[in-house]
């Protein structure tokens, strides 16, 4: 497959370019997730596009906020030509204006869920948000696989959970999921930081942001549960290491991994032919089977049996969305609150 997704953008078969190949080599910056995603954009992506646009790619690894902040520190001279990022900051980055207009995006192929107002970004791939364990860990202990958020709170797993913190889109989906369980939500957090202060805080052994520290804690035996995303999960067991992805019982929260082109003076025109390519079925497939995103094209060629982790079907069409327009508002004094009272 790596073989096939190669020759594809090498030859060209997606039809979508627009633009000539560069005639002297330029410097065209990505801005996009770490661990296992950057692995596979500098395996599987970044040298076709290279070698097609005779451009040497800068991938500039971080986490959404951080790729946000950057944004925001370069706003006088963006440098970035495009950007990953998890669809709540992807709101706020086109909202601050930071994302030019995707053109020629096969709109009747993309689902609607993928699709941004404008077409100002457009997702890459669907994730759920939920709970990871070390399979052999627990067999070894004589433990039933967690099947709830509240499975957190049990004290057996006193110092052995790992969760990001609120500025990854994994950690506030915890604090969201914890204010809906216990009569709050969006709009009512306070029982989201209550539960997490008092219920969940003592089982934490680290509130971890670097997807290779997290694989490190678990590779270690020092952390046996965790909460993290589908694709990350996916690309973890791909490794042959025993873990194991879980859909809680009370909902599996949706992550929208997207894309934007950077709105700049003398924006890139790679920078579209780079976001289409990643809409095509035939990396949408690549996407699904080497990261565990859930398609965001129609005619992505996936096997759900074959990648059981994977966010489709019914699993995809019972994902729970959050209110982001309530929440980017509040981000900034949640992530204080949190790092006072939770992350001490």
């Amino acid at each position: 497959m790596s073989t096939t997704l190669r020759g594809l953008l090498l030859m060209g078969a997606i039809g979508l370019a627009t633009a000539a190949p560069a005639t002297a080599q330029q410097t065209f910056f990505v801005a996009g997730y770490g661990g296992s995603f950057e692995q596979l954009m500098r395996k599987e992506v970044i040298p076709p596009f290279e070698a097609r646009h005779g451009v040497r790619v800068e991938y500039v690894a971080g986490n959404s906020t951080d790729t946000l902040a950057k944004l925001q520190a370069q706003r006088a001279n963006q440098q970035i030509d495009v950007a990953f990022l998890d669809d709540g900051p992807m709101y706020m980055a086109i909202q601050l204006g930071f994302c030019g207009t995707i053109t020629g995006l096969p709109e009747d192929e993309i689902v609607p869920a993928a699709r941004f107002a404008g077409d100002r970004a457009v997702g890459i791939g669907l994730v759920g948000t939920g709970l990871m364990y070390n399979t052999q860990y627990f067999r070894e202990r004589g433990w039933a696989p967690p099947t709830s958020w509240t499975d957190l709170a049990d004290p057996k797993y006193r110092r052995l959970i790992v969760i990001p913190p609120i500025n990854n889109t994994y950690g506030l989906h915890t604090l969201v999921m914890f204010a809906r369980l216990n009569g709050g939500g969006e709009r009512a957090i306070e029982p989201g930081f209550q539960v997490m202060k008092d219920r969940i805080n003592p089982n934490v052994l680290a509130y971890e942001p670097s997807p290779g520290k997290m694989t490190e804690l678990f590779q270690s035996g020092q952390a046996a549960l965790a909460v993290w995303g589908t694709g990350r999960v996916a690309a973890f067991a791909a490794t042959g290491f025993p873990v194991d992805f879980v859909y809680p019982k009370e909902g599996t929260i949706t992550l929208l991994a997207a894309v934007c082109p950077i709105a700049k003076q003398n924006a890139s025109p790679q920078a579209q032919d780079f976001i289409r390519a990643l809409v095509q079925p035939e990396v949408q497939a690549v996407l699904a089977a080497e990261f565990g995103f859930g398609p965001v094209s129609r005619r992505a060629p996936v096997d759900a049996a074959a990648n059981p982790m994977l966010p489709v079907g019914e699993r995809a069409a019972q994902l729970i969305n959050v209110d982001w327009d309530v929440i980017n508002p509040n981000r900034d004094a949640w992530t204080r609150r949190w790092n006072r009272e939770v992350e001490r």
